[in-house]
């Protein structure tokens, strides 16, 4: 039994804000209804990487990993019909989630007024990169936006050079968290008013949030590349091999010595004669000779080093779905334990996989109307 069984959360999301959050809730048993449209795809079904490098609504690595334990309809939302049907799983659900653009919800007739008129104590989470309420209420854009608004980017990157985006889209990583203790919170109020609400979560503020801690500052602290002013030591550094490279951060005089005892270098070591020594280990063995000594260091991860690591590995993080376009997948599983309620994931679903199962048990279609619908262009 998962900690979330029985929750129903009827999922209007898409990319990656809005999915990421609805992932870690159906992993962790709540029935997940994705809304999803044939005619304006997830643009997260249509990211690479692909199955057999085809592009293939079906075949995305990035959707199915956002995916897990989901059920999928398609339902067209520019059509009234399509709208009354949305209408019927937000009825059944107790938790709506939505990231399109602020106002789109209420547009097409499906804003938190509107909910409440059908549920009254529905919950509605809306991501957006910079919320409802303020100047930016109502910005359009992408988890990079976010990472330019919060201050990342100008922070990112070296010395002397301009501004450097974040490689992804950060605020789509990091909202979704925010986003998922949001709503638990919701849920608990409600466990103990029996009211719903409405939840407001940009990108950019907790973009902010986790870097809190530099605006202390009387000023913003220069990019420093790989450097920190707060250690002795800081940085990467060559090791044997074709880009292998070791991670060593020195925070006292105390841990210079070994680490010049160890590369047989002068204390304090220079850093081009450290690079030249770290150069003739191997990363995995000078790490943990180093961290043996109390040094912190580690070997850079490249992605196929992560996901073959025996560490993770053993802990369980990657769990094997069978999934009928990508085959046998390893797919990253939710980063903790719990001892009573364990989590349990599924493959992420075709696209409209669960037409007839959702919208005959849940919406109360019978096969001749779901038929009918899909002719028309309703459920697409």
């Amino acid at each position: 039994m998962g900690a979330l069984d029985g929750l129903k959360i009827a999922d209007f999301s898409w990319v990656g804000a809005g999915p990421r959050a609805t992932k870690d809730l159906a992993d962790n048993g709540a029935i997940v209804i994705k809304i999803e449209s044939r005619k304006r795809p997830d643009l997260g079904r249509l990211s690479p990487p692909f199955a057999g490098g085809q592009k293939n609504l079906d075949g995305s690595a990035f959707f199915a990993q956002t995916n897990t334990s989901k059920k999928s309809v398609t339902i067209n939302l520019s059509t009234p019909e399509g709208v009354e049907i949305a209408k019927k799983l937000i009825a059944w659900a107790d938790v709506v989630v939505e990231n399109f653009g602020p106002g789109y919800m209420e547009r097409i007739g499906l804003g938190y007024e509107t909910l409440k008129s059908i549920r009254p104590d529905i919950i509605l989470a809306s991501v957006s990169v910079a919320g409802r309420t303020g100047p930016m209420a109502g910005f359009r854009g992408y988890g990079n936006s976010a990472a330019a608004h919060s201050g990342h980017a100008a922070l990112t990157g070296w010395a002397g050079r301009a501004p450097h985006m974040p490689p992804l889209a950060y605020g789509d990583v990091v909202a979704p968290m925010f986003a998922t203790v949001a709503i638990l919170a919701a849920l608990e109020h409600h466990a103990r008013t029996g009211e719903g609400q409405h939840l407001d979560i940009s990108q950019t503020e907790p973009m902010v949030h986790v870097i809190a801690d530099l605006y202390a500052h009387a000023s913003m602290p220069d990019k420093a590349g790989n450097e920190d002013a707060d250690y002795l030591l800081h940085g990467v550094f060559p090791c044997a091999g074709d880009d292998r490279w070791i991670a060593i951060a020195i925070d006292n005089h105390g841990q210079l010595t070994p680490l010049a005892d160890v590369l047989e270098l002068t204390v304090p070591p220079d850093e081009a004669a450290l690079a030249e020594a770290t150069a003739k280990f191997e990363a995995g063995d000078l790490a943990a000779k180093l961290r043996s000594l109390g040094i912190a260091a580690a070997p850079v991860l490249d992605g196929r080093d992560v996901a073959q690591s025996a560490e993770l590995a053993a802990a369980g993080h990657f769990v094997a779905l069978d999934h009928p376009v990508l085959g046998s997948a390893r797919m990253p599983a939710p980063p903790y334990q719990l001892s009573e309620t364990p989590w349990a994931m599924t493959a992420a679903p075709l696209l409209g996989e669960h037409n007839r199962e959702v919208l005959g048990e849940i919406a109360g279609l019978s096969d001749a109307e779901i038929a009918r619908l899909e002719a028309e262009g309703v459920l697409a």
